[in-house]
């Protein structure tokens, strides 16, 4: 059992700067955990300092325990949707690498259907004037420093919080 399964269910999001996309979801009643960190790239217990060269393959992540009875894994998509550009590339405003870029790894066939299911919605939303190009990865199964969920720096988590702020945009 992944830890803190026994008190909620996991989803993992990258969408930008992980401090902003951690502030969204810290908000939301039935999160009753976040953490921000590292997923996707290639070396084990990487730090911000290696993230940033965009050399390692990570993409800055927040994972988020939640309570399903309070809120759906479809409401934490929709927030996710809502909360950042999924049709920018590597990017999300000023921030520019693949750290940067929009992934939902998932932590179930369930949730990856859901993914899939919530992504193809988006695509046919109209809302978007370009291709979504949201990478949705399977992180559960064997283990692979891929998918394997790296804790960032204790400065990093709640950073925006710890500072008074609601968001990184000014």
């Amino acid at each position: 059992m992944t830890e803190g399964m026994q008190h909620g269910e996991i989803a993992t999001f990258g969408g930008g700067c992980f401090w902003g996309v951690e502030e969204t979801f810290r908000s939301q009643k039935g999160v009753i955990s976040t953490a921000v960190g590292y997923m996707g790239g290639t070396m084990e217990n990487p730090n911000y300092e290696a993230v940033c060269t965009d050399a390692t393959g990570h993409a800055e992540v927040v994972q988020v325990t939640f309570n399903p009875k309070i809120v759906s894994y479809e409401k934490l998509l929709e927030i996710f949707w809502k909360n950042h550009n999924p049709t920018t590339k590597d990017r999300q405003g000023p921030d520019v690498g693949t750290q940067y870029r929009s992934v939902i790894f998932t932590h179930s066939k369930e949730q990856e259907k859901i993914a899939e299911a919530s992504k193809t919605s988006q695509e046919k939303s109209g809302k978007w004037k370009s291709s979504i190009v949201t990478h949705i990865v399977p992180a559960y199964g064997e283990a692979s420093p891929a998918t394997t969920f790296w804790k960032a720096e204790e400065y990093h988590q709640q950073y925006l919080a710890k500072r008074g702020l609601s968001s990184c945009h000014f």
